[in-house]
């Protein structure tokens, strides 16, 4: 089932629960009650916690969208570097040379056809590509420059490969969910508190009050919804992807 699918059934039916319990709480209620008059104190608490769990809301996706953006760029620093590596050696010998491109050109496959699969399967890293990047590192590192002109291509290509290493250890980092999960409970805790402080309010059942409960509701679900799409940066709808290692690698992917 959709993610998005999901997310509208869940909507749907906070809208729904809160619309039905509204109109039974509203039918129960003695005709003599002045449906105008609520409690100053019942005001105060529901505004401040509503500001506070905002407040929490607002710092929840901003974590999770930060931390989504930085897995996008590791996988952008490491492409970058790959792209690096596979254009300096250009000065090498021609064994040294194809070999190392076929070093680089196999690692960026694997990552892309079969690694990623992992991370979004699994939330997992392969040791087929730590396999795959030590045995590039070894060639580079392996080859004797001939010349001058290799000698000074020799050092920033191990630090292009260091830069790799660096950013393959920052994407293993971040493959899983980042938000810990005593933080979703005061979430979805503080949710459930503030979309019940509907219930005490003097609500009558008119259109309008009706709609806003409802929207009210359904916005709380969406934003709950938004950090958990976005809290595992590789693995759902809104997620970091493989396009920098596929626009650098054409074909890479086919």
């Amino acid at each position: 089932m959709s993610e998005w699918l999901v997310l509208t059934l869940a909507m749907l039916a906070v809208c729904g629960i809160v619309l039905v319990v509204v109109v039974l709480q509203r039918r129960r209620t003695a005709p003599d009650v002045d449906a105008s008059e609520t409690p100053d104190v019942m005001e105060y608490m529901t505004m401040m916690i509503g500001v506070v769990y905002a407040i929490v809301l607002g710092l929840a996706i901003a974590g999770v969208w930060e931390a989504r953006s930085a897995a996008q760029d590791h996988v952008r620093a490491e492409a970058q570097a790959l792209h690096e590596v596979h254009e300096r050696v250009r000065v090498y010998p021609a064994e040294a040379r194809d070999r190392i491109r076929d070093d680089v050109r196999a690692y960026v496959g694997h990552v892309v056809n079969t690694e990623w699969d992992a991370m979004v399967d699994r939330e997992v890293m392969t040791d087929r590509g730590d396999e795959l990047l030590a045995k590039l590192r070894n060639d580079v590192t392996d080859h004797e420059p001939a010349n001058d002109f290799q000698a000074q291509a020799y050092q920033p290509l191990l630090d292009q490969i260091t830069l790799v290493d660096e950013a393959r250890g920052n994407r293993g980092d971040s493959v899983e969910a980042t938000m810990p999960g005593v933080v979703w409970f005061g979430l979805i805790t503080g949710g459930l508190v503030t979309v019940g402080l509907i219930f005490p309010l003097q609500i009558r059942r008119t259109a309008r009050e009706l709609i806003l409960a409802a929207l009210f509701s359904a916005l709380i679900a969406f934003l709950l919804f938004l950090i958990w799409d976005f809290d595992a940066p590789y693995s759902r709808g809104i997620a970091a992807t493989a396009e920098p290692f596929e626009s650098l690698f054409p074909g890479i992917g086919d």
